[in-house]
């Protein structure tokens, strides 16, 4: 059954731990550690977050508007990909984005040390930087539950 909580459900941090809960040790750890890293790049974020059926998707934006995105991760069985929106705009001089859709690529993470990589770092600035809305850095970190099963 899929719930619809529309932004209904601020502070929702305490859910967001169960949903991760839910998933292999191995995939929780990983996506805990990401989840830190992304946070500390983002902050000030308004984290929308996506309990989908095959995948946890958590959508990192400057206001609660999904279409205001900056970057986001979906965890999967194995790895977790980092989702770039203006992907096809972004200056990648070391090829590391993935996908041919209109403007969403990714980069596949295996670890979180791979968010450290400097090429990396450099397309998450070069993301913030092209954001419209821009993010408020001041702005106090907000998780809202949109969809959980």
């Amino acid at each position: 059954m899929t719930i619809d909580l529309r932004a209904a459900r601020f502070g929702g941090q305490e859910e967001l731990d169960r949903i991760i809960a839910k998933q292999p040790p191995k995939m929780a750890k990983l996506t805990r550690k990401v989840l830190a890293k992304m946070r500390a790049r983002l902050p000030g974020a308004t984290e929308l977050v996506y309990d989908k059926k095959r995948s946890l998707v958590i959508g990192f934006c400057p206001d609660d508007r999904a279409s205001h995105v900056i970057n986001s991760i979906a965890t999967y069985s194995q790895w977790i990909n980092l989702y770039f929106f203006e992907g096809d705009n972004l200056p990648d001089p070391d090829g590391l984005l993935q996908g041919s859709g209109a403007a969403v690529r990714h980069i596949r993470i295996t670890d979180a040390a791979d968010l450290d990589r400097p090429a990396v770092k450099a397309l998450m600035a070069a993301a913030r930087a092209a954001a419209d809305p821009p993010l408020d850095t001041k702005s106090r970190r907000r998780v809202i539950i949109r969809q959980s099963l």
